[in-house]
């Protein structure tokens, strides 16, 4: 009911606009109800197009000269979302931002493959629920029919879409994709999902064809470097690749002190062979870069191996600078170490650093952010039952991602002692040199000092 009213007022808003397939102008613009950013950020992948600022109305407008097609995203901090343009485009799009992707609506040229892709989204959640609940405990036929069946049903709806050729050849591309990178990534995680499920010994085995579509996938297809389903797909399957292929080839060449380093030098290499869109293969060696440090500590020495094992895999990678941040926030972790001293504010908009906030007491810092409201729900929750479990430590909490003025209403709201709230204006600093990872994470300090700097509220 949400999207069908704001599918109509996005049609009041589109008045007289029309499209211009002859022009090289693109014009993107909107409405947002309940703004959380006073700017909309346009990027293409980790690079920025342009911005808008929102006007009185909280409307914005882009209209670019020149713009080459293909998918972009648009921010509007601290939340973002794709949106396809081709040239001479004149798209309008409405959302409610405390419904978000529920309430989006895109009206104008190319509506139907905006609206057709962010269908995909939202049903891809729901169905990713079911298949850790129902469909990955199936038997392999079980679950290939109903893969297929979920998967010829997006496919039918984007050929009636698409019966009066409303959409363009590259339009038809990214949509397809989208569809069976969803599909097989699945694929790709049920051998692994199947056995922990059923609890059985060994891998199911598999169909012969199992990983027939393997043969029609693209590695270096630039259009959908950042579609999501396609990206998410790759990490999957060269998670899957790398352990299947350690487990034929490798099984007595690492030890237990080593495994983990031994498996990702094994997927850094399958990368490097295989992919070869640069931004693709520099974003897959982040992930896995990210996933060996942050994931589990190992020891000093095997760090250092891994990283220059990357940095010789991933030469001029642009995330470089990223992860060598991270390594370095988690050398800064480690116990007896003094915590970092970054600024955040208080409830009175006053700057303090943490340092100075765990002085002469001990202090478990632990972290939240307004966006997700079951999220901080739950966490404060936990802090309630931490305070009589740990009554010699301060819990102290630093907020993120979230504008300094609804922060303070959500305190308000929850009728939480402000004096022990911090908010941070800085979420890449913060999150560099705290290496927050995962939102529940918690970090103990005494007199300043770390005594634990990779705790979890929910496991203290």
């Amino acid at each position: 009911m949400i999207r069908i009213l704001l599918s109509t007022c996005v049609a009041l808003l589109m008045g007289c606009s029309s499209t211009n397939k002859d022009s090289e102008t693109v014009l993107f613009a909107g409405e947002i109800v309940n703004p959380t950013s006073n700017q909309v950020i346009l990027m293409k992948g980790g690079l920025k197009i342009d911005s808008a600022k929102l006007d009185d109305k909280n409307r914005f407008k882009f209209k670019l000269a020149s713009l080459e097609n293909g998918l972009y995203h648009f921010n509007l901090a601290p939340e973002f979302q794709y949106v396809y343009l081709e040239k001479g485009d004149s798209l309008m799009v409405r959302l409610n931002t405390i419904y978000f992707d529920e309430s989006l609506v895109f009206s104008g040229s190319n509506e139907e493959t905006n609206n057709f892709l962010l269908d995909l989204f939202l049903t891809a959640e729901d169905e990713d629920s079911a298949m850790y609940t129902d469909y990955y405990e199936l038997e392999p036929a079980d679950f290939l029919e109903k893969i297929e069946s979920l998967k010829q049903e997006k496919v039918s709806n984007l050929n009636e879409i698409n019966s009066e050729n409303l959409l363009s050849e590259e339009a038809v591309k990214l949509l397809t994709g989208s569809i069976e990178y969803t599909y097989n990534r699945y694929k790709e995680i049920y051998p692994f999902q199947h056995k922990r499920k059923t609890a059985e010994q060994n891998f199911h085995d598999l169909p012969k064809d199992y990983f027939s579509y393997r043969t029609q996938i693209n590695y270096g297809d630039n259009t959908l470097t950042y579609l999501r389903p396609y990206y998410d797909f790759m990490k999957a399957h060269f998670g899957n690749l790398a352990y299947m292929s350690c487990v034929k080839n490798c099984k007595d060449s690492a030890n237990d002190d080593s495994k983990q380093l031994h498996y990702k030098k094994h997927k850094l290499h399958l990368i490097d062979s295989l992919v070869v869109e640069k931004e693709l293969r520099d974003n897959l060696f982040r992930n896995v870069a990210l996933d060996y440090l942050l994931k589990k500590k190992d020891a000093p020495e095997n760090t250092e191996i891994f990283l220059n094992e990357f940095k010789n895999v991933s030469k001029n990678n642009m995330h470089i600078e990223e992860i060598e941040n991270l390594y370095q926030g988690i050398t800064n972790l480690q116990p007896s170490k003094i915590i970092p001293n970054l600024e955040v504010l208080n409830f009175e908009n006053q700057s303090k650093t943490l340092t100075e906030i765990s002085a002469n007491r001990k202090v478990l810092f632990y972290f939240w952010s307004g966006t997700n409201k079951k999220q901080y729900l739950d966490i404060f929750n936990r802090i309630a039952v931490l305070k009589e479990k740990k009554p010699e430590y301060e819990l102290i909490g630093i907020n993120i991602k979230t504008d300094f003025d609804q922060w303070k209403s959500i305190i308000a709201t929850l009728g939480v002692d402000s004096t022990l709230q911090y908010h941070s204006t800085d979420f890449k600093e913060l999150t560099e040199k705290l290496v927050l990872y995962p939102m529940n994470k918690a970090i103990l300090t005494d007199n300043t000092v770390i005594v634990d700097g990779f705790s979890n509220i929910y496991k203290n």
